[in-house]
């Protein structure tokens, strides 16, 4: 697997997808020269200023010059970005990457370093995902960053997801805590769901520093980063495809304020090394996409961009509150904000989840990986006094573009992660009705000193269907302000009293933290964990969040009451089969899914003929047309054979 003929850098590729290489240090455009300004430029003279941190931070010794990497491992190819500090004008712009074969570092690869981001970008093709190589990152003579790249272990029946999201800038401190609690859970995968850092005209500093934070755990075990609003230098991102916001107060009509190439090297540092784009093509300005799946041990992820693509609501909508995303008159019609023209994920991810939906290879669950929650599942912003009726930056807006994602997704019966809200809850999806759709789980912040959230129920009541012994008094079936139904399963609220800024006293609980998410593929189950950020893992389900931990069933995600039900099937020639079920009234897939037993009784929504189709993978080995409904207690029998 190492034959060099197998090491394929794409240098060409990289060069037109980003840029040239040599771009100096001033190249984000003239009217740009506030961005990046730590590494950027004649870095190594400027000096600590008041507000610019990162200028004393970013001088590190030049044995230390490599900061971090980040990698990926799936479907035989590795893709590694290497993360560097700033280098000065005579130092080599580029990185080696070598790998411990039978007992011996040898050179793998070199690539370029990038100087807008620092950042270098290895792919290894061929790649046997069955063993653990240990990696090192080097640049000059001594420098060198070292890990394992960890291997994607197929046969294992339980896989671990760390799910984490809001590294706030008001801790500029160590996040080891988190770091060693994970290391004891030891995830296969971690997904930091965006705003890694929230310094927005600083991204490389902070993305720097935010490496640097989770280094001795991302070093040795696959990680997911997507970029968030705060990432690219916004409050909040409408990304409209990408065309260019006027004004950095007016981003929510729609688009990227800063310079296009800065929200390119945003998304090359944190987003080149998952797996390819599943439609490359770039939007708007030349911004690339990075939207896609990934395999870990058999669990299917779909990676999506929620805020790419999604419509900008000042200028489309009347003002309804202190501001145009934010709606607070009690009297507005909840359907009239949602127009048509508008998109949340837009058609070509759409497009995609449907594909991966139908698409099981290799794969025994799934589950999607974004940044925000499909609801409004919050009732203060900011501080404890700021009730809000609707929040539009939520994905609960447009409620005609969720409705449609969250169909998608129901269609492969995908679990959902997500981050960005700073709130950490358990939220069971109605699409039509409630608990008709996914589950998701949303990570608290990292560390939650920006913008703190509440679920505070006007009037304190909980709704209806309680989660039973539940210790929470509001969970149960609720509107969001949208109209949107939800159920509620779980929150972790912090003490409104905490001291939000400098140091932490100590009763002061800000609910931060971080997730964790364990598949178990036999079973096809998930147990969602909520851990605060000083907790201790050792101490078990005591030390969580109040609520947690849950567990759901993968057929949890479609919770539509059947109207009837196909024959009980039994199959021949093929186990653990790919099992899909079309309405041929409409042609409408209701579902594909795997099934992990040696019989199975669809499931259908009204009375009529269906379609069965059957696989390995995809489900293209045997179609069984007209296949007529029957009732609960009808107790017809079906044997399909496959070979």
């Amino acid at each position: 697997m190492f034959r060099m003929t197998m090491i394929k850098l794409f240098l060409a590729t990289l060069s037109l997808l980003f840029g040239l290489l040599s771009l100096s240090a001033a190249d984000f455009g003239p009217d740009w020269e506030q961005l990046d300004t730590a590494v950027n430029g004649r870095w190594w003279e400027k000096t600590h200023t008041g507000n610019n941190a990162w200028l004393e931070m970013v001088k590190v010794p030049r044995d230390e010059v490599v900061a971090f990497a980040v990698y990926t491992v799936d479907r035989g190819t590795v893709k590694m970005t290497a993360q560097m500090y700033p280098l000065y004008p005579d130092e080599s712009r580029e990185a080696r990457l070598e790998l411990m074969i039978d007992g011996v570092w040898q050179e793998v690869g070199s690539a370029p370093i990038y100087e807008l981001g620092w950042s270098a970008h290895f792919r290894i093709n061929g790649w046997d995902e069955s063993k653990s190589v240990p990696y090192r990152v080097r640049h000059g003579g001594e420098a060198q960053f070292e890990g394992t790249i960890r291997a994607n272990d197929k046969s294992k029946n339980e896989i671990v997801v760390g799910n984490l999201s809001c590294n706030s800038r008001w801790d500029r401190g160590d996040r080891n805590a988190i770091v060693a609690n994970l290391k004891k859970l030891d995830p296969d995968l971690l997904f930091f769901a965006g705003d890694q850092t929230y310094d927005h005209t600083e991204h490389t500093s902070g993305w720097i520093l935010f490496g640097t934070q989770f280094a001795a755990i991302i070093k040795d075990r696959p990680t997911v980063t997507i970029p968030d609003d705060h990432d690219i230098g916004q409050g909040n991102l409408w990304g409209e495809g990408g065309i260019k916001a006027d004004t950095l107060r007016d981003h929510d009509k729609g688009g990227y304020y800063y310079s296009a190439d800065y929200v390119r090297t945003v998304e090359r540092c944190q987003t080149w090394h998952l797996p390819d784009a599943y439609d490359p093509t770039p939007i708007a300005q030349g911004i690339g996409v990075y939207y896609t799946s990934y395999n870990v041990g058999g669990i299917d992820f779909a990676i999506i961009e929620d805020r790419k693509f999604k419509s900008g609501p000042s200028g489309k909508i009347p003002d309804m509150g202190p501001r145009p995303d934010h709606i607070n008159d009690p009297s507005y019609v909840r359907s009239a904000v949602d127009i048509e023209g508008v998109h949340l994920l837009g058609p070509r991810q759409l497009a995609f989840l449907r594909n991966w939906s139908e698409d099981w290879t290799g794969a025994d669950m799934k589950c999607v990986l974004s940044a925000t929650n499909f609801a409004g599942a919050v009732h203060l912003h900011g501080s404890f006094e700021n009730r809000l009726l609707a929040d539009l930056d939520s994905n609960g807006w447009p409620q005609t573009g969720r409705k449609n994602a969250l169909t998608e997704m129901r269609r492969g019966m995908a679990f959902h992660l997500a981050g960005d809200q700073h709130l950490s809850v358990m939220t069971r999806h109605g699409i039509e009705n409630w608990r008709d759709g996914p589950v998701t789980f949303v990570s608290p912040a990292i560390v939650n000193s920006i913008y703190g959230r509440w679920w505070w129920p006007e009037g304190g009541e909980s709704g209806a269907n309680p989660v039973e012994e539940s210790p929470l008094p509001w969970t149960g079936d609720y509107e969001d302000g949208l109209g949107n139904k939800i159920t509620m399963l779980a929150y972790a609220n912090p003490d409104p009293q905490a001291n939000r800024r400098g140091e932490r006293g100590p009763d002061d609980d800000w609910a931060d933290g971080f997730g964790i998410a364990r598949f178990f593929k036999d079973s096809q189950e998930v147990v969602f964990e909520c851990w605060p950020r000083y907790s201790d893992v050792s101490k078990g389900h005591s030390a969580q969040f109040p609520g947690w931990p849950m567990r759901f069933k993968m057929s949890d995600n479609d919770g539509r009451d059947p109207a009837a039900y196909l024959p009980e099937l039994s199959f021949k020639g093929i186990e653990n089969p790919v099992v899909q079920v079309i309405e041929e009234s409409t042609g409408d897939v209701l579902y594909t899914t795997r099934v992990k037993s040696k019989t199975y009784r669809p499931k259908v929504y009204t009375n009529g003929k269906y379609t069965i189709r059957v696989g390995e993978g995809l489900p293209i080995l045997k179609t069984v047309k007209g296949v007529q409904s029957v009732a609960a207690s009808n107790t017809k029998k079906m044997t399909i054979s496959v070979r």
